[in-house]
């Protein structure tokens, strides 16, 4: 159970921040609170600007255009100008493993640990791209470019390199969506060509009756199993980094009209205004990640059950988002794309 139940859909950013300032204010000198996908009007921002007026000693803001970069330090700058002088800015691209590994090294570089990562950045096509690597995109850019981040960064992570605080309180937040219900991962088809699957790795069958079985790409399969994918990377790293003291959550901000829907067509989007009951500010979408990222009473290990948070609080995810085995299985098959020894 999280600290504040009476936390929900519209509970913003800004009070979450403002609850657990401690949480970002007192970290020690060396320490750094890490955010992907940031760009104007975007959740990124709103989470920049809720950390950034509690003068984390070191934020690191990520994106890959440095002009949506220069114009939330401009926002920050102007709202908060002591906090602007602790902000770095960080030229990421997800979809490159190069880009990848760039990003984390400059990190690794200036900080001596890292309390708070936030998994961000999120990207959805309905016309099938590849990453540098010839990932499909959506899953290269939405799981594995940040399983390439974290990992590279989870060598400062935890009270063993220099936490000010305990076990639990350095957290890895990955930024889902229900949109994970669309689809299980296809470990026999991830990048969405229409290979057969065993019917574990079908879709529910509500979308199989509106939409027949995948026998060629589909943007929302392969949307909702990247998000699949970012619940289950929270189950693992939990089992994995449970030694090191650090905790990871999987986020859905709920329904927000942001710059993740740029790329639908008029039928995508149609689709998509349909999903929401709520339509919520940025403000409001960045709550859950907040609470994901700072509650004290989320510190210590979460069961895989208990990683997904909805409307600030802890939900149930589909039961193929928190299954152990499968967790473990996309580890060894992300480790193996991005060239990483398995353990």
């Amino acid at each position: 159970m999280t600290s504040h139940p009476e936390y929900n859909e519209k509970t913003t950013a800004t009070e979450v921040a403002n609850a657990f300032s401690d949480r970002i204010r007192d970290r020690n000198e060396a320490s750094a609170v890490v955010i992907t996908g940031v760009g104007p009007n975007s959740l990124g921002e709103a989470l920049a600007v809720a950390i950034a007026a509690h003068s984390p000693a070191k934020l690191f803001l990520a994106s890959r255009t440095k002009a949506k970069l220069d114009e939330v330090l401009k926002k920050i700058s102007t709202e908060r100008p002591r906090a602007s002088s602790n902000v770095e800015l960080v030229i990421l691209d997800l979809a490159s493993q190069k880009s990848v590994r760039e990003a984390a090294g400059q990190i690794l570089s200036n900080v001596n640990h890292i309390d708070i990562l936030i998994n961000n950045a999120g990207l959805m096509i309905l016309k099938q791209e590849f990453t540098a690597e010839g990932i499909e995109l959506q899953f290269g850019t939405n799981h594995i470019g940040h399983f390439l981040f974290t990992n590279l960064l989870s060598e400062k992570m935890g009270p063993d390199v220099g936490s000010s605080q305990g076990a639990g309180s350095t957290r890895i937040v990955n930024v889902t969506s229900a949109g994970h219900r669309l689809s299980p991962f296809r470990f026999h088809d991830y990048n969405i060509d229409g290979k057969p699957v065993p019917d574990e790795e079908q879709p529910p069958a509500a979308m199989i009756a509106a939409y027949g079985k995948v026998e060629a790409y589909n943007g929302w399969i392969a949307y909702g199993q990247s998000k699949t994918a970012n619940i289950l990377f929270s189950v693992d790293l939990n089992q994995r980094l449970k030694a090191k003291g650090v905790a990871s959550y999987a986020v859905h901000p709920g329904s927000i009209w942001t710059g993740l829907a740029r790329n639908l067509d008029e039928e995508g989007t149609e689709i998509l205004s349909k999903t929401g009951s709520y339509w919520k500010s940025i403000d409001e979408g960045a709550a859950p990640m907040m609470v994901a990222a700072l509650d004290p009473a989320l510190d210590g290990t979460p069961e895989p059950k208990g990683v997904y948070i909805s409307d600030c609080q802890i939900a149930e995810a589909a039961p193929w988002a928190t299954d152990l085995d499968a967790a473990k299985k996309l580890y060894e098959l992300s480790a193996n794309l991005v060239g990483m020894t398995t353990a």
